[in-house]
């Protein structure tokens, strides 16, 4: 008789940045569409955060999930919703 095996329950947590600055219309409009659906999201503004202005200052808004860049400039929503909806097998 084969011991018994204990379900394994893999939790995948992703880390979803939103680098940002205030008075950037591209950047509200992408925050607005990501808290949708991410209310997890974390907001950085580069204005506020040195290392962040060094890598994101003029290529905001951008988002990165696990700390690679997902998108960045302009956001839609078919865009976020593919991202929400996160990979997909097609097996």
């Amino acid at each position: 008789m084969r011991p018994r095996q204990t379900p394994q329950i893999l939790l995948q947590i992703m880390v979803w940045v939103l680098y940002s600055r205030r008075g950037c219309h591209l950047c509200e409009v992408a925050e607005d569409l990501l808290l949708a659906s991410r209310p997890d999201l974390v907001v950085v503004d580069v204005d506020r955060d040195p290392a962040a202005r060094a890598m994101f200052d003029l290529r905001v808004p951008v988002l990165e999930i696990d700390g690679v860049v997902a998108v960045e400039g302009r956001f839609d929503e078919a865009a976020v919703a593919r991202l929400v909806a996160g990979p997909t097998s097609d097996a």
